[in-house]
């Protein structure tokens, strides 16, 4: 049994990249494993302000947030997914800042299995490169961080478009994988 946590960055709930951890998450835990999602729009996290106060304080951030509780689960699980919709060819803000705020304990964060859902309203998997690019240069700052899957939602931008679509099953066969 592995300790997943699933960082949902939809800042619409029920929205496409937030259903496709819905998926993941079933598949996960009829797999045997501990899951957790969390929709990261319903936590208070500000934005890192390069203070560098955690450096001097022993991981401890300046801003007093949801953050420090967030990092403690990174920093426990096996396995982290990454999900977002694609904005502007990039990861959204929301889940963006969730990356930025791990420095203050990075190096803690280690040893991780990747799992990365994107959707966007391009047909094209292309249009979601970057998106991907950002997930992967932040695993390549975990030592010991192995990408095991990428789920691609495309041609969706209305709500719930995402819904029967191959993407749907194909989130809910790699969360069935884990073991």
């Amino acid at each position: 049994m592995k300790k997943v946590l699933i960082l949902s960055g939809s800042p619409r709930k029920g929205g496409n990249s937030d259903l496709l951890c819905d998926e993941f998450l079933r598949g996960a835990k009829e797999a045997g494993n501990d899951v957790e999602k969390i929709r990261v729009a319903e936590k208070k996290i500000g934005y890192c302000t390069g203070c560098y106060y955690c450096q001097k304080s022993c991981g401890v951030c300046a801003v007093k947030d949801d953050m420090a509780e967030l990092l403690q689960k990174m920093i426990d699980a096996d396995v982290i997914v990454f999900a977002s919709p694609v904005y502007f060819y990039s990861v959204n803000a929301q889940l963006k800042t969730v990356i930025d705020r791990t420095v203050a304990r990075w190096l803690e964060v280690k040893n991780k299995e990747f799992y990365y859902i994107v959707t966007c309203a391009d047909e094209d998997r292309k249009a979601q490169e970057r998106t991907i690019e950002c997930f992967r240069g932040y695993a390549e700052c975990v030592e010991g961080a192995v990408e095991k899957g990428i789920i691609y939602g495309t041609g969706v931008y209305q709500k719930g478009e995402i819904k029967g679509t191959s993407a749907m099953k194909d989130a809910y066969e790699t969360g069935l994988s884990i073991n």
